[in-house]
């Protein structure tokens, strides 16, 4: 899973897996899912960003060359734009999908409304809006207010994003902020976000995963996989071991009533939706 602007520098992520698709992974292509997303700021001007025809169309051009390949499985919208008629912007999709740049059309972001929108304007294109690509987990609900139903209703799937809460669903943040840690280092997550009452919730989340055999990361993933309307979701390991524990959640995925009862009283809204404003817009 990547996008035009995954960095830093913005690209470096296309460019970087593009390296180790020539190096490594080219015999294993069709075994391979990849996708691109393009709508956050990539570059100066009036089309360096949002979800003009010129710029996504420009964007996906440049992330198959970064990436070295002929077409990528799934193409997205990565978040709505206000000032570009969304006709425009699936219509962009469309053409990615028509023209083999890609086999799919997705959006990220977007509310239960416009995402009701969006899929009309592609059904009457002949395209079918495939995915969408919303942040969720334990301590950051906002799907289940409408969304999960609305991609259940159209027949589109959902891949999470963010289903540790860019860490803090981990036991990295259990006792303070290590100095290797994306907190200490990256703007993106703010050690404001770390309060007292965000912890406390945690540590009761941990306290139920160790009950059920589990670590705190492999509890929230399997959580965000108990609805079946989730079709996946995307993990970032920056470890074999990270990554081998996240994929272990897949051996714990049933909950009785009461844990999710228990769950229920600590997995509330932390603060953590970043991509508020694209999704409510």
């Amino acid at each position: 899973d990547l996008a035009n602007n995954y960095g830093p520098p913005y690209g470096s992520a296309e460019a970087n897996f593009g390296r180790l698709i020539a190096s490594d992974f080219a015999p294993y292509r069709d075994e391979l899912f990849i996708s691109t997303k393009a709508g956050w700021d990539m570059w100066p001007g009036p089309y360096g960003e949002f979800g003009s025809r010129k710029y996504l169309l420009a964007s996906l051009d440049q992330s198959l060359e970064r990436l070295g390949l002929d077409y990528v499985d799934v193409f997205y919208s990565h978040r709505f734009d206000p000032d570009t008629p969304l006709e425009e912007t699936m219509g962009a999709l469309d053409t990615a999908v028509r023209s083999g740049r890609a086999l799919y059309a997705g959006i990220s972001s977007y509310s239960p409304e416009r995402t009701v929108e969006a899929a009309g304007i592609l059904r009457g294109m002949g395209t079918r809006l495939f995915i969408h690509q919303p942040s969720y987990s334990m301590l950051n609900r906002w799907i289940e207010s409408g969304l999960l139903d609305t991609l259940g209703e159209i027949g589109a799937g959902c891949i999470a994003f963010s289903p540790l809460a860019q860490g803090m669903l981990t036991s990295k943040y259990l006792d303070g902020v290590p100095a290797e840690s994306r907190m200490a280092r990256d703007t993106s997550l703010s050690p404001e976000l770390l309060t007292e009452q965000n912890l406390r919730h945690i540590r009761m989340l941990n306290a139920l995963a160790g009950r059920r055999g589990q670590t705190l990361a492999q509890l929230a993933l399997a959580w965000a996989l108990r609805d079946e309307r989730v079709s996946s979701v995307l993990v970032g390991a920056s470890s074999v071991a990270q990554l081998e524990d996240n994929v272990n959640a897949l051996q714990r995925l049933d909950f009785t009533d009461d844990e999710l009862v228990e769950i229920d009283r600590d997995a509330v809204d932390g603060g953590i939706n970043l991509w508020r404003d694209s999704s409510s817009s």
